[in-house]
C-alpha cells in the first residue's frame, strides 16, 4: 500500500531543500523541494511519501490521518516506511 504519512517539521536543513521531521517520535531527514510554492516552516505539518514532503496539512488533518492509519492497522507499515527514509541521512 502507498502511504501518505503525516509528519511535523522540527528543523529546516540544507538551505531549505531538506527538513527534519517527527513521525510518532521517529525523526528523519526528508526532501521538501516539492513544496516550493508553499514553503513549510518549523512546526508545520506535511504529508510524506517515500522521503518527500508532498503537501502541507493542518495539525487537525494530521491527527485524523494518523487515526485512520491506526484504525486500518497500518501503524507498523508507517514505522517501516519512515525507517526507510534513511537514504537522506548524512
Amino acid at each position: 500500500m502507498c502511504l501518505a504519512i503525516p509528519a511535523k517539521i522540527t528543523e529546516i536543513l540544507d538551505e531549505g531543500h531538506f527538513a527534519m521531521v517527527d513521525v510518532s517520535g521517529v525523526r528523519r531527514k526528508v526532501n521538501i523541494d516539492l513544496l516550493h510554492e508553499d514553503i513549510p516552516d518549523v512546526n508545520d505539518w506535511v504529508l510524506l511519501h517515500v522521503g518527500f514532503a508532498m503537501s502541507k496539512i493542518s495539525a487537525e488533518d494530521a491527527r485524523e490521518q494518523m487515526q485512520v492509519l491506526e484504525l486500518l492497522g497500518e501503524s507498523e507499515q508507517v514505522a517501516a516506511e519512515v525507517e526507510g527514509y534513511g537514504h537522506f541521512e548524512d
